[in-house]
C-alpha cells in the first residue's frame, strides 16, 4: 500500500441496487431507428450498436466494465467519453428523473442512454461520434477499490483512452466531455497527456477537492461531498470504498498528501480545451474559473452562460456549439471554429435583460479596471475614499441579526466584470476565531433584492427548495467565505486581484488583535443601472445557503461579537472590476 493510500479512509462499499431492470443485455447488440427506453424519451434517430459491459483491463490487471454506442457504419468514428462514478446504467434511474424535472429539463429532450450529466448517444451517434460510458474502478460491475477525485483515476482515464483510439471502429481521436464530475475529472485526465487526447470540454467542474468541495474557505463542509458519493455503489461482494467526506473532517488542512492528490493540474493539459463556466454554481464555478487560468494559452476557449449547468448542457444550441468544436478537431472538419471568439462571457442584471455571448480576448475583457470601495461604518456605505478614523462595526455572531451591510449605489448604467474580492480588518471579542462570509447582492432603485433562478422551472416547488439554499438553482450574486485562524496568503500564487490562501496553517486570534484578511470571491459579470445597488454583506452565517436542496447547511465555528474596523489605519474595502 503507498502512502497516499495509507492516508485513504476506506469502508465497505455500498451494495448495487438498479432502480430499473436493465434493458439492454450484455454483449453486442443492434438498437432500431425509433427505440425508446420508455414512453416519452427521445425515439432514437439512427440505427445504434451496443456493445454492453465491455471489459477493459487497465495497467495494473484491474478491469473496468464500459458500455459502446455507435453508429452502424463501416467508416472510422471518433469517440466521447463520460467518465464519473455514478454509474453508467444511470440515464434512466427514477432519481434522476425526477431531479431533472425539478430542474426542468423534459424526458423527451434525451433518448435515456445518456450516462448522468454526460453525452446523449441518440444525438452523436446520428452524428457519426461513439459514446463511451464506463463504470470507473469499483463501481458496479468493475473491478478494484474505488477512489474519489485525483491519480487513480487520472491513470485510468489515460488508459481506458489508450485502449478505444485503437479498436477498429475508432479513427484514433478520443474525446473527454460532460459536465460537474464528468468536467473535473477531465482536469486530471487531460494532465496526464494521452496521445489520442484529441480534445475536452470540461462544463462546471472544481479542480481542487479540498478548496472547491470538503473546506472551502479553510471552513471544513462535507455536506455535498457526502452526497455525491450516495451512487458509488458495487455489484457482488463489497469492495474498498474511499469516503472522502470523513477524509474532509479528519484531515482539516490543504498540505496534506492526500489533498495535494486531489488537486488538478490543468497547466499541464496539451490538447484544445473548450470550457464552459458560470458566475453563479456555488460548487464548480472557482474551480472551472482556476482551472481555465492554468491551462497553457492557445488552443482554449471560455464561454461563460447565464444558467444552470444542466439545462445549458442539453441545450441544443450549445450542442451544436459542441459539435463544431469537436468536428474540427477529432473530424478535422474546416469548419471555421479556430475563429470563434476566445472568451465569450455573460452579464446579469437580474431583471430579465442578462446578456450573452459577448465575445472579448480576455477574462476580464479589455477595458475593466480594478477600483477599491472602502467601508464606511458611520454611514454603512461603500465609498471611493478611507474615512481618516476608524469607526468600527460589530454584530453578535450568536445573536439575531448576525451580519453588517454596506451599500454602493450607481449613478449610471455600470458593469461589474471580473473577481472581486474583499480585504477587512476583523477582530473577535468573546473567542479565538470567526468563520466569515460575504455575500454581494444586487438592489434594485426601491431598495428590493434582486435574484434568478438559473434553472427553466421556476414553480413554487422550486421556490420552496430554494428559498433558505439550494444555491445552485437560484443566484443571489458573488460569494466567498474564510475561517479567519486560515488566513495566510501564498504569496506566490496570489495576485492583487485574487487571493490564494495556503491552508497549511492555523493561527487563532487573541484578544484585542485586529488582523487584516483577504477573502476571494466568486467571478461576477453584472450590470448596474443608474439608481440600483450593491449590498455587500459580511456575516457570520452562510446567507446563500447550501449548494443543493436536501444537502445539510454548515455550521459556523462562531462565538461572540464579530468587529469590522473601517477607516484610518484599517482600511477594510471591497475591490470590483469596473468597466464604466
Amino acid at each position: 500500500m503507498s502512502t497516499l493510500e495509507e492516508l485513504m479512509i476506506f469502508k465497505p462499499s455500498k451494495q448495487y441496487k438498479p432502480e430499473c431492470p436493465q434493458l439492454i443485455k450484455s454483449g453486442k447488440s443492434i438498437l432500431p431507428k425509433g427505440w425508446q427506453v420508455e414512453e416519452g424519451f427521445m425515439p432514437l434517430p439512427c440505427d445504434i450498436v451496443v456493445e454492453k459491459d465491455v471489459r477493459v483491463e487497465m495497467r495494473d490487471g484491474v478491469s473496468l466494465c464500459v458500455d459502446i454506442f455507435r453508429p452502424v457504419t463501416s467508416d472510422k468514428v471518433p469517440v466521447l467519453v463520460s467518465w464519473s462514478p455514478y454509474g453508467k446504467d444511470n440515464g434512466t434511474r427514477p432519481s434522476y428523473k425526477s431531479l431533472f424535472k425539478v430542474i426542468g429539463i423534459p424526458d423527451s429532450k434525451l433518448s435515456g442512454l445518456q450516462k448522468f450529466e454526460g453525452s446523449d448517444p441518440a444525438y452523436w451517434c446520428a452524428q457519426g461520434y461513439a459514446v463511451c460510458n464506463p463504470d470507473t474502478r469499483g463501481i458496479t460491475k468493475s473491478e478494484g477499490t474505488i477512489y474519489t477525485i485525483g491519480s487513480h483515476e487520472a491513470k485510468d482515464g489515460y488508459d481506458l483512452i489508450e485502449w478505444l483510439a485503437v479498436q477498429d471502429w475508432c479513427n484514433g481521436k478520443v474525446a473527454l466531455s460532460g459536465t460537474s464530475y464528468l468536467a473535473f475529472s477531465q482536469w486530471f485526465i487531460a494532465s496526464t497527456q494521452p496521445p489520442h487526447l484529441a480534445a475536452i470540454n470540461p462544463e462546471e467542474g472544481l479542480s481542487d477537492a479540498y478548496r472547491d468541495l470538503v473546506s472551502r474557505g479553510g471552513i471544513t463542509d462535507v455536506g455535498f461531498a457526502a452526497r455525491i458519493q450516495f451512487s458509488q455503489a458495487h455489484e457482488g461482494e463489497p469492495v474498498q470504498w474511499e469516503d472522502l467526506a470523513a477524509e474532509g473532517l479528519k484531515y482539516p488542512l490543504a498540505d496534506n498528501e492526500l489533498w495535494q492528490d486531489k488537486i488538478a493540474k490543468p497547466e499541464k493539459i496539451t490538447c484544445p480545451a473548450y470550457v464552459v463556466a458560470s458566475y453563479s454554481n456555488t460548487l464548480h464555478t472557482m474551480g472551472t474559473f482556476r482551472a481555465w487560468r492554468a491551462i497553457p494559452d492557445g488552443k482554449k476557449w471560455l464561454r461563460i452562460h447565464d444558467g444552470q449547468e444542466w439545462p445549458d448542457f442539453y441545450t441544443q444550441e450549445y450542442i451544436d456549439d459542441r459539435k463544431k468544436f469537436f468536428d474540427f478537431y477529432l473530424k478535422g472538419i474546416n469548419n471555421g471554429w479556430e475563429d470563434t471568439p476566445i472568451i465569450r462571457y455573460s452579464l446579469h442584471d437580474f431583471e430579465g435583460g442578462n446578456l450573452t455571448g459577448i465575445p472579448a480576448k480576455t477574462f476580464p475583457p479589455e477595458g475593466v479596471k480594478y477600483e477599491k470601495l472602502y467601508l464606511d461604518g458611520l454611514t454603512r456605505t461603500l465609498t471611493a475614499n478611507s474615512q481618516d478614523k476608524d469607526f468600527p462595526v460589530k454584530y453578535n455572531s450568536e445573536g439575531v441579526v448576525t451580519l453588517a451591510s454596506f451599500i454602493y449605489t450607481a449613478s449610471k448604467r455600470t458593469e461589474i466584470i471580473g473577481y472581486p474580492k474583499v480585504k477587512l480588518w476583523l477582530e473577535a471579542e468573546g473567542y479565538n476565531d470567526m468563520d466569515v462570509y460575504i455575500l454581494l447582492y444586487k438592489l434594485d432603485k426601491l431598495g428590493n433584492m434582486l435574484q434568478q433562478f438559473t434553472v427553466p422551472n421556476h414553480g413554487a416547488i422550486n421556490h420552496d427548495l430554494t428559498e433558505r439554499g439550494g444555491s445552485i438553482l437560484r443566484y443571489r450574486g458573488s460569494t466567498g467565505r474564510l475561517r479567519v485562524s486560515m488566513r495566510h496568503l501564498d504569496e506566490e500564487k496570489s495576485t492583487p486581484e485574487i487571493p490564494y490562501h495556503s491552508f497549511d496553517r492555523i493561527e487563532k486570534l487573541n484578544a484585542g488583535e485586529i488582523v487584516p484578511v483577504e477573502i476571494e470571491m466568486y467571478p461576477t459579470g453584472l450590470i448596474l443601472y443608474p439608481g440600483e445597488s450593491l449590498r455587500l454583506v459580511v456575516s457570520a452565517s452562510d446567507e446563500a445557503g447550501s449548494m443543493m436542496p436536501g444537502t445539510d447547511p454548515i455550521k459556523p465555528d462562531n462565538k461572540g461579537f464579530h468587529v469590522i474596523h473601517c477607516g484610518g489605519e484599517y482600511k477594510s474595502y471591497l475591490q470590483l472590476p469596473f468597466k464604466r
